[in-house]
């Protein structure tokens, strides 16, 4: 299962999500120039139990070096798609929980539920000398937070079967109870100090995520956090958005509805359209003409319902423009 985006709407810009992702992206780029010396990076710079449990191995590194490392694994990443997988659910998840907690709490949470995770793998693999690296601890920790915060919102969900893409939306609560089932699965039947995926990592960032949610929610915002609240408000809708399509019997057409801004109205924009189909859904691209006032009907030829004897109907959908 692959998430494609979440049908959560965010009312700010993710700037410090954002700005996340963006250190990820800038530290593997970092990697890349290490050329031989990467595994001496990875070893300084990721989390290596042995260095703390191993007196012998201990003093190769400074005091610096070991409280850093607590921190820097979770910026580095072993490969392009170890570092796509994760700045991706980052991306889908992240904002929404920075939409709750506000752009501070939501740091110091990141970076307290990559540490957290770190400290789990350490404590299930104390004479491992294999460096741990990568955000999916801290990113598990989001996605223990969205569980808690949207369990009902709907994730779409890419299904490749036979080589045929299939897009279906799944429950949040559904998708990350499989995630972490397959997790937990994963990491007990890995026997402590084998090499691969740090599952224990995955286990307790997710949990870790859930109880820190609870105490972040209870830490008043800052004038600071108002104050970036007020200048990141988004004046957008999303770009991807759900449509639930209404139709009878006797006719051939579907109805829906479609959300834009003010601004988009007037100067026009395009979307994407997941429009639920059967068992799986269709996502479409939609022109938005500019200079549309409320109700509009923008009508998609053919895409309606297909009856025998009756020409393919079409899809209208009516335009709602919200603030």
């Amino acid at each position: 299962m692959i998430p494609i985006r979440d049908t959560t709407q965010s009312k700010n810009y993710p700037v410090v999500n954002n700005t996340l992702i963006g250190i990820n992206v800038l530290l593997f780029l970092i990697q890349l120039l290490q050329g031989p010396g990467i595994e001496r990076f990875f070893f300084t710079y990721g989390l290596v139990p042995a260095r703390y449990t191993n007196p012998e191995i201990a003093l190769y590194f400074t005091p610096f070096q070991q409280g850093l490392a607590f921190v820097s694994f979770m910026f580095l990443h072993g490969g392009f798609l170890h570092l796509l997988g994760n700045v991706w659910s980052l991306y889908i998840f992240g904002d929404n929980v920075e939409d709750q907690l506000g752009p501070l709490r939501y740091l110091v949470f990141y970076l307290l539920c990559g540490w957290l995770s770190g400290l789990t793998h350490f404590l299930f693999n104390l004479d491992s000398a294999i460096p741990t690296i990568g955000a999916s601890g801290a990113i598990a920790g989001v996605m223990g937070a969205y569980l808690i915060l949207f369990p009902m919102a709907r994730i779409l969900t890419l299904i490749p079967i036979f080589f045929i893409p299939y897009f279906v939306e799944i429950p949040a609560f559904i998708f990350l109870g499989l995630w972490f089932l397959l997790q937990f699965l994963s990491a007990t039947a890995v026997r402590a100090g084998m090499g691969g995926i740090a599952w224990w990592a995955h286990v307790g960032g997710f949990l870790f995520g859930i109880l820190l949610l609870k105490l972040f929610l209870r830490v008043p915002q800052s004038g600071i956090t108002r104050r970036m609240r007020s200048a990141t408000t988004k004046h957008k809708t999303p770009r991807l958005q759900v449509i639930r399509t209404l139709a009878n019997a006797q006719d051939p057409h579907l109805y829906g509805a479609i959300t834009i801004s003010p601004g988009e109205a007037l100067s026009g924009t395009k979307k994407l359209v997941n429009i639920p189909w059967g068992f799986h859904s269709r996502i479409l691209r939609v022109v938005i003409p500019p200079g549309l006032k409320e109700g509009t009907i923008l009508r998609l030829a053919g895409l309606g319902k297909a009856a025998s004897g009756v020409k393919k109907g079409d899809l209208l959908l009516k335009v709602a423009i919200e603030p």
